[in-house]
């Protein structure tokens, strides 16, 4: 297994991304991080990519599982499996200073309503690990 130093995927925050076509163009940036760390990590082959997907990234899951093999067809990753694990999204309350659990980037305080809560979790896509030869 090897963790993949800033293969992060930032998207900017409250990013939505509405259409499959946007995941189309993660996972292909994916793969080119892929393959850019295959040569500087001499490594041939994935056999398994996990991501972690924040709750509040706009990122879908299931369209990400739809064009996975599509994407890493011919390349190293091809017939790899794709492991995807949520992250929930959290926030700190400006106002009141509390941690709070945000189901949308636009979530207030649940402690006090104040709508300025800070994301500290939640809105990023990352390449958490992978499995090579």
């Amino acid at each position: 297994m090897t963790n993949l130093p800033g293969a992060d995927l930032h998207l900017p925050e409250g990013c939505m991304a509405g259409t499959a076509m946007h995941e189309l163009s993660l996972l292909e940036n994916v793969r080119e991080i892929l393959e850019n760390h295959a040569v500087s990590q001499k490594f041939s082959k994935v056999t398994k990519v996990t991501l972690e997907i924040g709750k509040l990234s706009g990122v879908e899951p299931d369209a990400l599982r739809f064009g996975f093999d599509v994407v890493m067809k011919d390349s190293l990753a091809e017939n790899a499996e794709l492991i995807i694990s949520d992250i929930a999204g959290l926030g700190i309350c400006r106002q009141c200073g509390l941690e709070v659990e945000l189901e949308t980037s636009h979530d207030p305080c649940s402690h006090c309503g104040s709508p300025k809560v800070k994301i500290i979790q939640g809105a990023d896509m990352k390449i958490k690990d992978l499995i090579v030869i």
